[in-house]
């Protein structure tokens, strides 16, 4: 069974919201992008050109982006709180 056939199998009825977030985020994306594109260059081509890659490079950027957050995540999560005290000045 496909991985999407499974899913929706799995999730029946009921909408995953982060799925339904993720799809309206696509949408939102891509009409700001075109938009944007448009208005600077007045051509439809180009601005649907640029909607459709800008938003595709987005998105790798944005995995990597959260792969990193979640190490920082991580790291600071399992890094021990230092108990250094300084050593006492003998006078």
């Amino acid at each position: 069974m496909s991985a999407l056939k499974q899913y929706v199998h799995n999730h029946g009825s009921h909408v995953d919201q982060s799925l339904l977030k993720t799809i309206t985020f696509a949408a939102t994306h891509f009409t700001v992008a075109f938009s944007v594109a448009y208005l600077l260059t007045g051509d439809l081509l180009i601005g649907g050109l640029i909607a459709m890659v800008e938003p595709a490079i987005n998105t790798v950027a944005y995995f990597f982006h959260e792969k990193m957050w979640a190490r920082h995540s991580q790291n600071s999560t399992t890094q021990p709180v230092s108990s250094f005290q300084p050593a006492a000045q003998h006078g």
